[in-house]
């Protein structure tokens, strides 16, 4: 089968025998620089050289053009020259994308510019927009967690950035967040000798200068050992495995996938709609401790509370009793006094 000049040129790119970083960005030049970034990589390497010194020597720039690489290291707008150069974010309401007037994004966003300041500036959205779970841990006590563990979703996304195929055009690093799971999204199938299977052991990077400088700027691992984290930080947070896939083959999805079920979403606020934050503070440690599980719970008994404050069932129905009639924090549900299902819900 004859293939074309396109496919001839993804084939030596895949082999490694041509390395699309390397190329040139047409039309580029130093008047496309972002000043504040390459400072910022003259200030990590230690030079007092000049600009172009510097991008020239580190093989950014050729005949007065930028490489890709250092177009999309150090360009105001590296899409400009590439398109596909960016990074969107999404969420969704629920659990499944859905179009038209159905459509169901609650926030988007999409980040051009050069990749510290994308990975930088998507990191700071996705945080902000990742939510904590509450729940009662073996000790009785309230526990904290965070929706995935930062370092799962922020290494898919870096390594997403990094190692995409940035020759593969019409497509972007896209990151989709849902009520149930994340999804990181990178165009191009794997590389070279990388599979799915052996992602973990295997060490291949599609854009070693742009992997090399992202390390500089503390961003990037190595491939497989970051891989690995990814698998051990999930674990270590009661989760299940990450799932990497290549659907259609022409990409590359992380799939992170958290634990709504088991776990309540913490709220502060939609307390304080219930109960003013004067009321909370008048509260005492075991009342105030009874609306917590109440809310965390959404429901809680005698028995709940009594072994939460380590005190008797007497104590504690005593207490439910006070915030049900007193404070009218919460409603009582059951058929009589002596109900063994009765329990108490947030009013």
């Amino acid at each position: 089968m004859r293939l074309s000049r396109e496919q001839i040129l993804a084939l030596e790119y895949d082999k490694g025998q041509r390395v699309f970083e390397d190329e040139l960005a047409e039309d580029s030049s130093m008047e496309d620089i972002d000043r504040d970034v390459l400072d910022r990589y003259k200030e990590i390497l230690g030079t007092n050289a000049s600009d172009e010194q510097v991008l020239r020597s580190r093989r950014f720039m050729r005949n007065g053009k930028l490489t890709v690489a250092g177009a999309l290291l150090f360009a105001q707008d590296p899409s400009a020259m590439l398109p596909q150069a960016r990074v969107r974010v999404l969420r969704y309401d629920g659990v499944k994308m859905k179009t038209g007037e159905h459509l169901n994004i609650t926030k988007e966003r999409s980040f051009h510019g050069p990749l510290p300041k994308v990975i930088q500036d998507a990191y700071t959205l996705i945080s902000s927009m990742l939510r904590e779970f509450q729940f009662l841990g073996p000790d009785g006590k309230f526990q904290t967690v965070p929706e995935y563990p930062e370092f799962a979703w922020f290494e898919g996304l870096v390594n997403a950035v990094t190692h995409r195929d940035y020759a593969f055009r019409g497509d972007y690093v896209r990151v989709s967040m849902f009520d149930d799971r994340l999804e990181i999204v990178s165009p191009g199938a794997l590389p070279n000798i990388v599979t799915i299977d052996n992602m973990r052991t295997t060490r291949y990077s599609r854009n070693p200068r742009i992997a090399r400088t992202l390390s500089e700027f503390g961003w990037v691992r190595e491939l497989n050992e970051g891989v690995q984290r990814i698998y051990t930080e999930m674990q270590n947070s009661l989760l299940n495995d990450p799932v990497y896939s290549e659907p259609g083959k022409v990409k590359v999805q992380l799939t992170l996938e958290n634990n709504i079920v088991a776990r309540t979403i913490r709220r502060s606020e939609a307390l304080e709609d219930q109960a003013s934050p004067e009321v909370i503070s008048s509260l005492s440690e075991y009342e105030l401790a009874a609306v917590r599980l109440a809310f965390a719970n959404g429901k809680v008994t005698a028995r709940e509370l009594a072994a939460h404050i380590e005190r008797d069932r007497r104590t504690a129905s005593r207490v439910l009793s006070k915030l049900t009639k007193d404070d009218e924090l919460l409603e009582w549900h059951g058929s009589s006094p002596n109900d063994p299902k009765q329990f108490y819900t947030m009013k």
